[in-house]
């Protein structure tokens, strides 16, 4: 009787099967890595807006208890601590013990009495840290321009 060779492959990919995977990805990386990046980059100006949003609440809380807004020389600082001379403050308004940052690392600019028909302005410079800009370099404010 002859015995039956049985022929071993080995298991594995071929070097065609791994092109074609590398390929799919790429496409794949291709399409959403874009997307992915613009998400990425409106987070930091939504996240800013908020903040600007949460600071203007705090301020009215302030106004409420001490009859006024901070002065653009107290700052937003006033929120944290008591402005030399202020009555009636019962802070800190905010829960950190700093201003926060913008979602970029700078400080926001505030300024009172507001020069755009607010009692008061606050506003991030963007990314670049300067007026003006497009998408992740677009100012972000409380006046809604």
């Amino acid at each position: 009787m002859k015995k039956k060779h049985q022929v071993r492959r080995e298991t594995g990919f071929t070097l065609l099967e791994l092109l074609v995977v590398l390929v799919i990805l790429g496409l794949l990386a291709g399409l959403v890595g874009p997307k992915v990046m613009d998400y990425l980059g409106t987070s930091k100006s939504k996240t800013g807006q908020l903040q600007i949003e949460q600071l203007s609440q705090s301020l009215e809380l302030f106004r409420l208890e001490v009859g006024r807004y901070p002065n653009s020389q107290e700052s937003l600082s006033a929120l944290i601590e008591a402005p030399p001379g202020v009555t009636g403050w019962n802070g800190p308004y905010i829960k950190s013990k700093t201003v926060p940052k913008d979602p970029w690392g700078n400080d926001y600019h505030y300024a009172s009495p507001g020069q755009h028909n607010t009692d008061y302005d606050i506003s991030s410079l963007g990314l670049d840290n300067r007026e003006g800009g497009e998408g992740e370099n677009k100012d972000i404010n409380n006046w809604g321009e």
